[in-house]
């Protein structure tokens, strides 16, 4: 074993040339779901399963399409004429989601003095916040505060079980490395589903 970012697919190494590479991109979001792990509170039980079962919508179309769903934007567009575009609604809001989670970890590593639970809910805010009812922001208010402390969460991050843990820089290194790329891959869906209309009908 090794600090957690090295045990899982980073961002960074998806390849999208061409256009995001399925796959790759499924891989290094089962990453982002062990996360939560590390946040160790159950409040965030349901933004992990939410993940998952859109994480399992994409894979379930690509396993059944593979041909034509090399990338995210051609799994897209060979659901468009389909009745119910499953795959399409699951990966609107797995990316919903991936940008909840990046906003928030964005904010903790440009605040260095701010704890998990402001950079959390500075995160939700600007993201998901307006896609939830009031059911749903409830939820979310109290995982909210259910964050860890910041300095036992990094101290997660960068444990080592078979050894000495990573340095704060290695950690922070890494850590922007893997949001710089999942920042950019998101931003690019988005734009991808506005132009093409694929974010209406649901």
């Amino acid at each position: 074993m090794a600090p957690y970012l090295e045990t899982v697919k980073s961002f960074a190494d998806v390849p999208t040339d061409g256009g995001v590479d399925t796959v790759a991109f499924l891989e290094a979001s089962e990453g982002l779901v062990g996360l939560f792990d590390l946040l160790g509170s159950t409040a965030f039980a349901v933004v992990q399963s939410d993940l998952k079962g859109n994480i399992a919508k994409v894979r379930t179309r690509y396993e059944s399409h593979t041909a034509i769903s090399g990338t995210l934007e051609k799994l897209v567009e060979g659901e468009k004429t389909e009745k119910k575009r499953v795959a399409t609604e699951g990966l609107m809001w797995l990316l919903r989601g991936l940008s909840f989670t990046c906003k928030a970890l964005e904010n903790a590593q440009a605040n260095k003095s701010e704890e998990l639970a402001a950079a959390f809910t500075k995160g939700y805010e600007a993201t998901l916040k307006k896609f939830h009812n009031f059911v749903v922001k409830g939820i979310f208010s109290v995982a909210m505060k259910a964050c860890p402390y910041r300095k036992d969460f990094y101290s997660k991050l960068a444990a080592d079980p078979n050894g000495e843990p990573a340095s704060q820089e290695t950690v922070d290194a890494k850590l922007d490395a893997w949001l710089g790329a999942l920042s950019s891959i998101v931003a690019h869906m988005e734009a991808f589903y506005e132009q093409g209309g694929h974010n209406k009908g649901f």
